[in-house]
């Protein structure tokens, strides 16, 4: 299976490496890589055994099967029409762009017209399969999500002091932080949507590592998850599960058997 790559940061180099490389997923290569900067993307194709896409309409144009979104919310808001009209299927990273309704049904129609699937990866967090299955009979009742991270995740938090910084739906959470809250997105579109699912965010100086504590309740019961994890080397914005999560879904999407 042909992959292509939009996106040359630390999620990016991961998939590349894993993938191209250490040959963690047999039979799939990353073929082709598109970064708005020329320069590093040039570099990044030499250095992981791959093309160099100078412009998206190229990556269009190619015949790779399946193109990983590993870049930022707007990339995926310019882009994403265009790969998918071109019956290309697209695994997201920057999930936070499908909080606008608008544009998420928007991207349903035009994959039910082509015949093509966008995947979203479940990100830093668990308990999806127990919100679907509370959703898919309308029994699912509340969700919620308290995010704790280091000063040094999140802009503009003080460094000596606990403080929230958002208490509020997840369509407010992600539009003040878009490189933060990924999470409480995909938490939101396996339940209740992003103007029901409730986000606090808070800093806190005392800790080194990304917490997430998810609440949940329905006719099912109640859902009680923490999740604490490692951010990536070298960007504490990013959690290294969420790239996990990345390459997960490649694999699970070339699996005979699915699990959940």
């Amino acid at each position: 299976m042909k992959l292509a790559l939009i996106g040359g940061g630390n999620i990016g180099r991961f998939l590349l490496q894993c993938i191209n490389m250490k040959g963690l997923l047999p039979g799939m290569k990353i073929v082709g890589i598109y970064t708005r900067n020329e320069q590093s993307a040039k570099q990044l194709a030499f250095d992981f055994d791959t093309e160099y896409f100078p412009d998206i309409q190229s990556l269009i144009r190619s015949d790779v099967d399946v193109v990983i979104e590993a870049a930022t919310i707007q990339v995926v808001k310019d882009f994403s029409v265009a790969i998918l009209e071109s019956r290309k299927d697209l695994v997201l990273s920057s999930v936070g762009a499908l909080s606008d309704l608008n544009f998420y049904q928007e991207l349903e129609r035009i994959c039910q017209a082509n015949g093509t699937k966008i995947h979203l990866p479940s990100g830093a967090i668990g308990g999806l399969d127990v919100l679907k299955a509370a959703k898919s009979i309308g029994e699912l009742d509340s969700v919620t999500i308290i995010t704790r991270k280091p000063p040094n995740a999140l802009p503009g938090a003080p460094v000596d002091k606990v403080q929230v910084l958002f208490d509020g739906p997840a369509s407010e959470a992600i539009q003040l932080f878009p490189k933060n809250i990924n999470v409480s997105i995909i938490l939101s579109l396996a339940g209740l949507g992003p103007d029901k699912t409730g986000v606090k965010i808070i800093s806190d100086p005392s800790i080194e590592k990304n917490n997430h504590q998810i609440e949940a309740t329905g006719s099912f019961g109640k859902l009680s998850l923490q999740v604490e994890n490692d951010p990536m080397p070298n960007n504490p914005k990013t959690s290294y599960l969420a790239a996990l999560s990345v390459l997960s879904a490649l694999k699970n999407r070339g699996s005979i058997i699915q699990v959940g």
